[in-house]
């Protein structure tokens, strides 16, 4: 969310991708639709692809998600190379689109356990997404912007609250509950909680715990 806002602040026009990935916290691809939406996105496109074929992560498999903090190592949660395949997906889209610029929201605390969030992935990809386009070879560069690359949870809820967004449209649980509420206790529910207290703001997310 706070990535596209700051892609429209920019003045950039968004064309907004959205993987339906039959991944277990389905709520965020109706969040994200609210968000395109609130945003004035051109276009919003959900795209399915069914990683549940391949699984290994908690998010796409019978594999029960953590509530018992965050840790040092990669989690089960990880999904096997997900923004490879996601930006793969979206660099496809711009270049169709003619576009040249694509905006992907990886921030600080996702690197220090997602390998495929850290600033030499994005650097890599920069690069091979020149290599690999029509675009790309005829001179046209392709830039990926991940402008909360560096800042953390708090940074981020400070940057929704400066930008007027309604932080209450996201969604970050890994677990949602049958209730439709987040879980509250899975990693990603613990560094929401965490960023909007250090940043001194209002959660406005319902939690189940």
């Amino acid at each position: 969310m706070v990535s596209a806002g700051l892609a429209r602040e920019a003045g950039y026009e968004i064309h907004a991708l959205t993987i339906d990935y039959n991944q277990r916290h389905s709520c965020e691809i109706e969040a994200a639709g609210v968000i395109a939406g609130h945003l004035g996105a051109k276009r919003h496109v959900v795209l399915p692809l069914n990683l549940r074929q391949f699984g290994g992560s908690a998010l796409t498999d019978d594999i029960e998600v953590p509530k018992d903090g965050v840790g040092p190592e990669i989690p089960v949660t990880y999904v096997p190379a997900r923004n490879l395949v996601f930006l793969s997906l979206t660099l496809a889209w711009a270049e169709a689109l003619g576009a040249n610029d694509i905006f992907i929201g990886v921030n600080a605390l996702d690197y220090s356990g997602y390998p495929d969030c850290r600033p030499e992935f994005i650097s890599a990809f920069e690069n091979i997404a020149d290599l690999a386009t029509k675009a790309g070879s005829q001179g046209q560069r392709m830039k990926i912007h991940a402008p909360l690359q560096y800042l953390g949870k708090a940074d981020i809820a400070r940057e929704a609250d400066r930008l007027g967004l309604d932080a209450g449209m996201s969604w970050s649980c890994y677990d949602p509950q049958l209730d439709g509420r987040a879980c509250g206790l899975c990693d990603s529910c613990r560094l929401r909680k965490a960023g909007f207290a250090e940043a001194g703001l209002v959660d406005p997310t319902d939690y189940a715990a």
